[in-house]
């Protein structure tokens, strides 16, 4: 008799494919055996999960719900498999990180590299995503590692704080004399803003910061990326809400120009996050110690 967890694997595998034929394929299975299965996880679940049609299969309301539970569920079980494996040395292996463009530009690189010099026979596999993405594929199993803009607020997640960054305004030549004395939040509100899109957590950050003296901000533009946001502030299109650690070049260059604000956004965090209930592996364990060992200078 085929045991419970046997039939969610083949449950997954024909939710991905969308196919009974394809899942059994891939399962090296017959298709009467698959549909066998799926019978039998729907008679114990008293619960239809697929609906079926001449084009393949869809799921149901009660089928994607179970999907999203046993898909995480199995990731969780072959990450732990992954895990025991590498735990005689680290010759062999793999690092999966997730982290934003931004972060991973002007953060994470050296110690990727400093990690890539010590350990050369593990794989790194980098995956970039938002904060709330990331944190969606670090539960669910598909990376171990989270480098994330904080304020994060979520009970499963062990959070470390790596360096302090601060939020700025930044413009171009046009606003400089304009904004050579330092404005209140209101009068920087009379002028064409730039900032990231909604989803962006650090977006999210200044956006709660002003709501919380009353003062709702309605953005010019919404960019995809922070080099953008610079890039835009420079070529005068308004006034940009950047991370200045990660704009030091810009400033540095005369690119663009810090707008001074009478009150400034309170400082924050870029950190490091992975899960509580799942020990670490030793590839991730070591890249943690390096982080925390050779903190760099921002």
């Amino acid at each position: 008799m085929v045991n419970k967890l046997d039939l969610y694997r083949v449950f997954c595998i024909i939710g991905k494919n969308k196919s009974f034929s394809k899942a059994a394929k891939e399962l090296f299975m017959t298709q009467p055996a698959v549909s066998q299965a799926i019978m039998q996880l729907e008679r114990e679940l008293d619960t239809r999960l697929f609906n079926r049609t001449p084009k393949g299969v869809s799921f149901t309301n009660e089928g994607k719900l179970l999907f999203e539970y046993v898909h995480s569920a199995i990731n969780l079980m072959e990450a732990g498999e992954n895990k025991l494996l590498e735990f005689k040395n680290l010759t062999t292996g793999e690092l999966k990180i997730g982290v934003g463009d931004t972060i991973s530009k002007y953060f994470l690189l050296p110690y990727l590299e400093a990690f890539r010099r010590k350990y050369p026979n593990i794989k790194l596999r980098i995956v970039n995503g938002t904060t709330d993405e990331l944190i969606a594929i670090l539960k669910s199993g598909e990376v171990d590692i989270g480098f994330c803009n904080f304020p994060v607020d979520d009970a499963a997640l062990e959070l470390q704080p790596c360096f302090e960054v601060h939020d700025i305004f930044v413009s171009g030549e046009k606003f400089k004399k304009l904004l050579e004395k330092p404005v209140s939040i209101e009068e920087l509100l009379k002028l064409p803003l730039i900032f990231l899109e909604q989803k962006s957590n650090s977006r999210k950050y200044v956006e709660e910061h002003f709501l919380s003296k009353g003062i709702q901000i309605s953005p010019e533009f919404e960019l995809g990326s922070h080099d953008l946001l610079l890039e835009f502030a420079k070529t005068n299109l308004g006034i940009a809400c950047v991370t200045r650690e990660f704009s030091k070049d810009y400033l540095r260059k005369g690119l663009v120009y810090e707008v001074k604000l009478i009150e400034e956004i309170p400082k924050r965090h870029i950190g490091m996050c992975y899960l509580k209930s799942v020990p670490l592996s030793p590839a991730s364990t070591k890249f943690v110690e390096l982080i925390e060992s050779q903190q760099l200078s921002f």
